[in-house]
Protein backbone atom coordinates (compact mmCIF):
# COMPACT_ATOMS: atom_id res chain seq x y z
CA UNK A 1 0.00 0.00 0.00
CA UNK A 2 3.06 2.26 -0.17
CA UNK A 3 2.09 3.18 -3.74
CA UNK A 4 -1.40 4.29 -2.60
CA UNK A 5 0.07 6.37 0.22
CA UNK A 6 2.49 7.99 -2.24
CA UNK A 7 -0.36 8.86 -4.64
CA UNK A 8 -2.51 10.23 -1.79
CA UNK A 9 0.38 12.47 -0.75
CA UNK A 10 1.54 13.56 -4.22
CA UNK A 11 -2.00 14.33 -5.47
CA UNK A 12 -2.98 15.93 -2.12
CA UNK A 13 -6.04 13.70 -1.74
CA UNK A 14 -8.36 14.07 1.25
CA UNK A 15 -10.82 11.59 2.86
CA UNK A 16 -14.20 11.47 1.12
CA UNK A 17 -17.48 11.01 3.10
CA UNK A 18 -18.42 7.94 1.00
CA UNK A 19 -14.99 6.33 1.61
CA UNK A 20 -11.66 6.60 -0.15
CA UNK A 21 -9.75 9.77 -0.97
CA UNK A 22 -10.38 12.58 -3.44
CA UNK A 23 -9.39 15.99 -4.69
CA UNK A 24 -11.30 18.21 -7.06
CA UNK A 25 -9.13 18.94 -10.09
CA UNK A 26 -11.51 20.96 -12.23
CA UNK A 27 -14.54 23.20 -11.78
CA UNK A 28 -15.68 25.13 -14.84
CA UNK A 29 -15.94 28.87 -14.48
CA UNK A 30 -19.22 28.90 -16.41
CA UNK A 31 -22.48 28.24 -14.61
CA UNK A 32 -25.93 26.96 -15.42
CA UNK A 33 -28.53 29.11 -13.68
CA UNK A 34 -30.99 27.38 -11.34
CA UNK A 35 -33.95 28.36 -13.50
CA UNK A 36 -32.40 26.32 -16.36
CA UNK A 37 -32.01 23.18 -14.22
CA UNK A 38 -34.74 20.81 -13.12
CA UNK A 39 -36.39 20.95 -9.69
CA UNK A 40 -33.85 18.60 -8.02
CA UNK A 41 -31.15 21.26 -8.02
CA UNK A 42 -31.17 23.88 -5.25
CA UNK A 43 -29.04 26.51 -6.95
CA UNK A 44 -26.73 27.33 -9.82
CA UNK A 45 -24.27 24.65 -10.97
CA UNK A 46 -20.98 24.86 -12.80
CA UNK A 47 -21.01 23.32 -16.27
CA UNK A 48 -18.77 20.46 -15.10
CA UNK A 49 -16.48 19.25 -12.31
CA UNK A 50 -13.83 16.54 -12.10
CA UNK A 51 -12.03 14.76 -9.26
CA UNK A 52 -9.29 12.24 -8.61
CA UNK A 53 -10.68 9.38 -6.53
CA UNK A 54 -8.60 6.67 -4.86
CA UNK A 55 -9.83 3.55 -3.06
CA UNK A 56 -7.81 0.87 -1.32
CA UNK A 57 -8.82 -2.72 -0.75
CA UNK A 58 -9.18 -1.80 2.94
CA UNK A 59 -12.12 0.51 2.26
CA UNK A 60 -14.94 1.02 -0.23
CA UNK A 61 -17.12 3.72 -1.66
CA UNK A 62 -20.47 3.29 0.12
CA UNK A 63 -23.80 3.37 -1.71
CA UNK A 64 -24.73 6.95 -2.53
CA UNK A 65 -26.41 8.87 -5.31
CA UNK A 66 -26.29 12.23 -7.00
CA UNK A 67 -28.68 13.90 -9.43
CA UNK A 68 -26.18 14.06 -12.29
CA UNK A 69 -24.62 11.43 -14.52
CA UNK A 70 -21.12 10.60 -13.31
CA UNK A 71 -18.38 9.46 -15.70
CA UNK A 72 -15.71 7.18 -14.20
CA UNK A 73 -12.26 7.08 -15.87
CA UNK A 74 -9.75 4.35 -14.94
CA UNK A 75 -6.15 5.53 -14.34
CA UNK A 76 -4.08 3.07 -12.29
CA UNK A 77 -3.99 0.09 -9.95
CA UNK A 78 -6.53 -2.69 -9.53
CA UNK A 79 -9.74 -2.78 -11.51
CA UNK A 80 -12.71 -1.44 -9.58
CA UNK A 81 -16.12 -3.12 -9.20
CA UNK A 82 -18.97 -0.64 -9.44
CA UNK A 83 -22.32 -1.74 -7.95
CA UNK A 84 -25.43 0.08 -9.18
CA UNK A 85 -29.14 0.12 -8.51
CA UNK A 86 -30.59 2.12 -11.37
CA UNK A 87 -34.15 3.42 -11.56
CA UNK A 88 -36.60 1.89 -11.22
CA UNK A 89 -34.77 -0.92 -9.36
CA UNK A 90 -32.26 -2.87 -11.45
CA UNK A 91 -29.04 -4.09 -9.80
CA UNK A 92 -25.91 -4.49 -11.91
CA UNK A 93 -22.13 -4.55 -11.62
CA UNK A 94 -19.44 -3.36 -13.99
CA UNK A 95 -15.68 -3.75 -13.76
CA UNK A 96 -13.78 -0.59 -14.64
CA UNK A 97 -10.19 -1.33 -15.59
CA UNK A 98 -7.83 -1.71 -18.49
CA UNK A 99 -8.22 -5.41 -19.39
CA UNK A 100 -10.69 -4.96 -22.24
CA UNK A 101 -10.20 -8.61 -23.33
CA UNK A 102 -11.67 -9.67 -19.96
CA UNK A 103 -14.73 -7.41 -20.34
CA UNK A 104 -13.40 -4.51 -18.30
CA UNK A 105 -14.13 -0.98 -19.49
CA UNK A 106 -11.76 1.97 -19.02
CA UNK A 107 -14.65 4.44 -18.78
CA UNK A 108 -18.23 4.12 -17.57
CA UNK A 109 -21.22 6.43 -17.02
CA UNK A 110 -23.38 6.00 -13.92
CA UNK A 111 -26.83 7.45 -14.71
CA UNK A 112 -28.03 10.24 -12.43
CA UNK A 113 -30.32 9.20 -9.54
CA UNK A 114 -28.73 5.72 -9.45
CA UNK A 115 -27.52 4.32 -6.16
CA UNK A 116 -23.91 3.23 -6.60
CA UNK A 117 -20.93 1.95 -4.64
CA UNK A 118 -17.43 0.77 -5.55
CA UNK A 119 -14.73 -1.58 -4.31
CA UNK A 120 -11.22 -2.54 -5.33
CA UNK A 121 -11.19 -5.95 -7.07
CA UNK A 122 -7.67 -7.12 -6.07
CA UNK A 123 -6.65 -7.76 -2.46
CA UNK A 124 -3.95 -5.53 -0.95
CA UNK A 125 -4.22 -3.05 -3.79
CA UNK A 126 -5.60 0.37 -4.72
CA UNK A 127 -7.51 1.96 -7.58
CA UNK A 128 -7.05 5.46 -8.93
CA UNK A 129 -9.88 6.79 -11.08
CA UNK A 130 -11.24 10.13 -12.16
CA UNK A 131 -14.90 11.12 -11.91
CA UNK A 132 -16.48 13.81 -14.08
CA UNK A 133 -19.91 15.24 -13.30
CA UNK A 134 -22.11 17.54 -15.39
CA UNK A 135 -23.79 19.75 -14.37
CA UNK A 136 -21.02 20.27 -11.85
CA UNK A 137 -21.07 18.51 -8.49
CA UNK A 138 -22.25 20.21 -5.31
CA UNK A 139 -22.48 18.37 -1.98
CA UNK A 140 -26.16 19.36 -1.78
CA UNK A 141 -26.68 16.88 -4.67
CA UNK A 142 -25.05 14.05 -2.68
CA UNK A 143 -27.02 11.51 -0.62
CA UNK A 144 -25.20 8.80 1.33
CA UNK A 145 -27.39 5.70 1.69
CA UNK A 146 -28.78 4.54 4.99
CA UNK A 147 -28.68 0.73 4.83
CA UNK A 148 -32.08 0.23 6.50
CA UNK A 149 -33.79 2.69 4.16
CA UNK A 150 -32.11 1.25 1.08
CA UNK A 151 -33.07 -2.30 2.10
CA UNK A 152 -36.70 -1.15 2.51
CA UNK A 153 -36.62 0.19 -1.05
CA UNK A 154 -34.73 -2.78 -2.52
CA UNK A 155 -35.10 -5.84 -0.24
CA UNK A 156 -34.03 -8.15 -3.08
CA UNK A 157 -30.52 -6.59 -2.91
CA UNK A 158 -30.12 -6.80 0.88
CA UNK A 159 -26.81 -8.71 0.75
CA UNK A 160 -25.16 -6.20 -1.61
CA UNK A 161 -26.53 -3.24 0.36
CA UNK A 162 -25.23 -4.55 3.70
CA UNK A 163 -21.80 -5.21 2.14
CA UNK A 164 -21.57 -1.72 0.61
CA UNK A 165 -22.97 0.56 3.34
CA UNK A 166 -21.56 1.67 6.70
CA UNK A 167 -24.68 1.96 8.87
Amino acid sequence: MEEADKIISKLKLQPHPEGGYFRETYRSTGEIKKENLDHRFTGNRNFSTCIYFLLTSETFSAFHKIHQDEIWHFYDGSPIRLHMITPPCEYSQIIIGRDIDQGQVPQFVVPGESWFAAEVVNKNDFTLVGCTVAPGFDFSDFELANSCELIKMFPQYKEEIIKMTRN
